[in-house]
């Protein structure tokens, strides 16, 4: 102690100590700078060496150019602007399937999925410039205040919102609302001389992906899935106790159309189909590790007769399950090959409410097989690959398909399966082409089969709301001549020749137009069971559920002589 005093007590460690911590400091800033230093890139000469630099790895070039355009460019730019275009260039050079969504419509890109919206609940479509309601959704504020099918809404809080050319987005965009919160809509409905005004209170209103399930005969249930949302095991389970209550003892699950969702719900809906143990799917990824996923409990439907349908539509989520119950030897897969898409999308939430959805993997059926397609060839033509797939004859004549042989693989009763773009069926439907059909065609591109339908649905409601019911109406309506001439005059009008119709584009025809006028009336259980009465893999799923040929079509002997 005393000869600490002593030293404190010379001038010249007095002066010394008053320094000390600016010598730390540079001590520390040298170390620091040293360390960065060394941090850069070993491959690069030393005299090229910067050395502030903090490595390549960090150095944030996009920022940096997006600040000098946002600084200097002879315009005045956003910079938010400037940002979100950077970003979704650099994700369009990646995979098709990579995307961002900005803030504005991130919810509405999720709320389908999510198996919900907050709106005021009504189908509607938009016929001659105006809002046509084609069914107040079951317990919603618009059929709770009295709305009805084939009302007109012309305005919404006193603005006109019919014949004012408003597009569709804008018009929905008017109508849907956080739940709670009011909206006021006018109202024109037939033989009401003056306007209806209803105050509407918004709330969460269930979007369904399960279109229709009904009993075909006695024993055959029938279920399509729209996409794969968070509802859809739930809805799908449902819909099982309600068939197996009236006897069904077989299946046809249509996928058709369904362009996929959450990976999850294609799980859970694969479990039903599949005995514990059995593998649905596994995914694997640069940076992610292999994932399987396997039947995990005793399944609603696991040992009955099933025919699954796809076609050219039907993605991701959809060729899970068609993949799953193919390559598992569940069940027979009928329709044309599916679309390709075998990427796994991860999404994460930013800061400013705006999402990335970033291809993290690839999923893998049970076989091995990818059935991704490929995308090297841009975005523009990944999804025009069906034009191809039309000019190609695929569509008609499954030989035209060309498969790589070194993506063969086969299933454990030895069916012989392909990777590298989609799903094969086990049964081709080809797709009715050709001058039979083009009458038909050109009214259905053209939408003239809908507005038609819609029309007269409209003026004569009274008269079909006497079959009482969507089965009566399927069983006992029929288009007849005086109806069918109608709608010939009606398409003349609209600068279609009714020349030379096919008896087959004649059939299709009437067919579609007591669909649509069915469902104005009825809904869905009145639309797909009229269509149904001509639609091939429907009818060739039910001929083979029926006459029992379905578990010997799975057996390697049936396949090796078909």
């Amino acid at each position: 102690m005393h000869l600490f005093q002593m030293k404190n007590s010379n001038p010249k460690y007095s002066r010394f100590k008053i320094y000390l911590p600016f010598i730390f400091a540079l001590v520390l800033i040298a170390g620091f700078l040293l360390g960065l230093n060394l941090r850069t890139d070993p491959g690069v000469p030393s005299s090229e060496k910067k050395f502030f630099s903090i490595g390549v790895d960090r150095y944030d070039k996009v920022n940096d150019i997006i600040n000098y355009v946002y600084d200097s460019y002879v315009d005045s730019v956003s910079r938010e602007t400037l940002t979100e275009e950077t970003i979704k260039s650099l994700l369009k050079n990646l995979d098709p399937h990579s995307a961002y969504i900005p803030a504005s419509a991130f919810r509405e890109m999720n709320d389908p999925l999510m198996g919900g919206f907050e709106g005021i609940g009504i189908e509607f479509n938009m016929t001659n410039d105006t809002v046509v309601v084609i069914n107040p959704i079951a317990g919603g504020p618009s059929e709770t205040a009295g709305i009805m099918p084939g009302d007109r809404i012309v305005k919404v809080e006193g603005e006109p919102i019919a014949g004012v050319n408003m597009a569709t987005n804008e018009v929905v965009s008017k109508l849907k609302g956080e739940k709670g919160t009011k909206v006021n809509v006018s109202v024109y409905r037939r033989g009401v001389d003056e306007l209806l005004e209803f105050e509407l209170v918004r709330d969460k209103i269930p979007s369904y992906s399960l279109d229709i399930a009904y009993m075909v005969d006695a024993e055959v249930g029938y279920v399509r899935l729209n996409k794969f949302s968070a509802t859809t095991h739930q809805e799908f389970v449902m819909a099982v106790e309600q068939l197996d209550r009236k006897g069904m003892g077989k299946l046809i699950l249509d996928l058709r159309g369904n362009g996929g969702g959450f990976l999850d719900a294609a799980i859970n809906l694969a479990d039903e189909f599949l005995e514990p143990q059995k593998l649905i799917v596994y995914t694997d990824g640069r940076k992610r590790p292999a994932t399987y996923a396997h039947a995990r409990r005793n399944g609603s439907f696991e040992t009955r007769p099933l025919v699954v349908l796809i076609d050219e539509w039907s993605a991701s989520a959809s060729e899970i399950i068609a993949g799953a119950v193919q390559d598992n030897d569940r069940g027979v897969i009928i329709g044309r090959r599916s679309f390709g898409k075998g990427l796994v999308q991860e999404q994460v939430q930013l800061g400013d409410g705006s999402a990335l959805r970033l291809t993290v993997a690839r999923y893998y059926t049970p076989t091995g097989r990818s059935i991704q397609k490929p995308y090297e060839n841009g975005e523009e033509e990944y999804f025009s690959e069906f034009l191809q797939r039309y000019y190609d004859g695929e569509l008609e004549h499954p030989d035209s398909i060309r498969f790589d042989d070194s993506l063969r693989f086969e299933t454990p009763a030895g069916r012989e399966v392909y990777g590298g773009g989609g799903i094969m069926p086990d049964i081709f439907i080809p797709l009715e082409t050709g001058d039979h059909t083009r009458f038909f065609n050109q009214v259905s591109n053209r939408g003239l089969l809908y507005r038609f339908a819609f029309d007269f649905a409209d003026r004569n409601r009274s008269k079909l709301e006497k079959y009482e019911s969507a089965e009566n109406f399927v069983s006992s309506f029929t288009l007849d001549r005086q109806i069918f001439n109608e709608f010939l005059g009606f398409v003349r009008e609209q600068g279609v020749s009714t020349d030379n119709i096919s008896s087959e584009s004649e059939a299709m025809t009437k067919n579609y137009l007591k669909a649509y006028m069915g469902r104005n009336i009825f809904g869905m259980e009145a639309f797909f069971p009229v269509l149904h009465t001509r639609d091939q893999a429907f009818q060739k799923a039910v001929e083979m559920l029926k006459s029992d040929t379905l578990m010997t079509y799975l057996s390697p002997v049936e396949l090796e002589n078909d």
